[in-house]
């Protein structure tokens, strides 16, 4: 399987991450960019407020990464575990807001 991935080089800026106009309250879906080298994501996982677990995110299409909460209303701030094709792991903290906007990006202030 080839994979339709571009590399991209955005060195020195910050990955980004752009809430789908269809996120509400139960169901976050982000379009995660700006990957410095790499272009691919292997695995992305979020993290609600009050800590907890990581939560595994499913891949939507393209690099759109989507979580359902299959129970209560999900809370911010959020903060995503990002893994890379190579195996490396970054954490963005608490880089979504509390008062969050569909359509909303937001930048973290990491990079791979």
């Amino acid at each position: 399987m080839v994979s339709s991935t571009v590399p991209c080089n955005w060195n020195g800026v910050d990955i980004a991450f752009k809430v789908d106009a269809g996120s509400n309250q139960n169901y976050l879906a982000v379009l995660i960019e700006d990957e410095a080298g790499d272009g691919e994501l292997s695995a992305v996982e979020l993290l609600q407020s009050g800590g907890g677990s990581w939560e595994q995110m499913q891949r939507s299409w393209g690099a759109v990464w989507k979580y359902n909460s299959a129970g209560p209303a999900l809370k911010a701030p959020f903060s995503f575990r990002l893994t890379n094709g190579s195996g490396k792991t970054l954490v963005a903290s608490n880089v979504i807001p509390a008062g969050w906007t569909p359509g909303g990006t937001y930048r973290s202030v990491v990079n791979f």
